[in-house]
């Protein structure tokens, strides 16, 4: 299973990569959801890190309905960070009335490549899960990071189960958004169960941040949750034996 965690700074990379982030989520401005970061940012922890690192492609904060240049901005950007060396990119818009913009969501694919592609948590505020699954999938996405329609993972376990099972081997579906180490046994227990995002950030991290200070991941948090990928990983192992 693979643990990708968003980070926002170097700092985060750094700390993130060396206690067993499996993937990065690549960022700026946690107080706004995720930003789209700086290139050199990109440039630098490509030459200190070999694990894959995903680029948020959000060029502004607050709703998922982008105009013609906020388009033609984030193609520009992928172009960009492409070059300077991204595994991945990660982006969702949405039409006014909430459902998936289709034809943007394939204009940044194309501008992509042959690089995964991620939709983000604005698949949590479309009105028909299994109809944006169908369309997200059509599109090429290779995963969609979601809290199942919730505001965390908490309220969100069912539908996530029933987006795994409905997604099958087609698209991965990558629960976050919340997400503690004592939700994966309901989530691993269904099957199907591939990758996971978590911030791994404690409260008292959090608390500061909220305050204006320093922004880093726990690793205690980071360790928590690989000792239960792997408790998970030995059952099922003893089980198929």
């Amino acid at each position: 299973m693979i643990l990708e965690i968003p980070v926002f700074s170097a700092d985060d990379a750094l700390v993130a990569a060396r206690h067993g982030a499996g993937r990065l989520e690549l960022c700026t401005s946690y107080l706004e959801g995720g930003l789209t970061p700086g290139g050199g940012l990109l440039r630098y922890l490509k030459d200190q890190l070999t694990l894959p690192v995903f680029v948020m492609i959000r060029p502004r904060a607050g709703d998922f309905y982008y105009s013609g240049h906020d388009i033609s901005v984030m193609k520009e950007e992928i172009r960009l960070l492409k070059d300077l060396g991204a595994d991945g990119f990660v982006f969702g818009m949405l039409n006014r009335d909430r459902t998936v913009d289709t034809a943007a969501c394939r204009a940044l694919i194309r501008a992509a490549g042959n690089l995964p592609c991620t939709f983000h948590r604005a698949f949590d505020l479309v009105p028909d899960v299994e109809e944006a699954l169908k369309q997200l999938t059509d599109c090429g996405f290779t995963r969609i990071l979601t809290s199942g329609q919730s505001d965390s993972v908490d309220g969100g376990v069912q539908t996530l189960i029933r987006l795994i099972e409905i997604a099958g081997d087609e698209v991965v579906i990558m629960p976050g958004g919340g997400l503690r180490p004592e939700h994966l046994r309901d989530l691993w227990n269904q099957g199907g169960l591939q990758e996971i995002h978590a911030s791994c950030r404690s409260d008292r991290v959090k608390k500061v941040e909220r305050a204006g200070g320093f922004t880093s991941v726990d690793p205690r948090l980071i360790e928590r949750f690989k000792q239960e990928i792997a408790r998970l990983e030995q059952i099922s192992r003893y089980r198929m034996v």
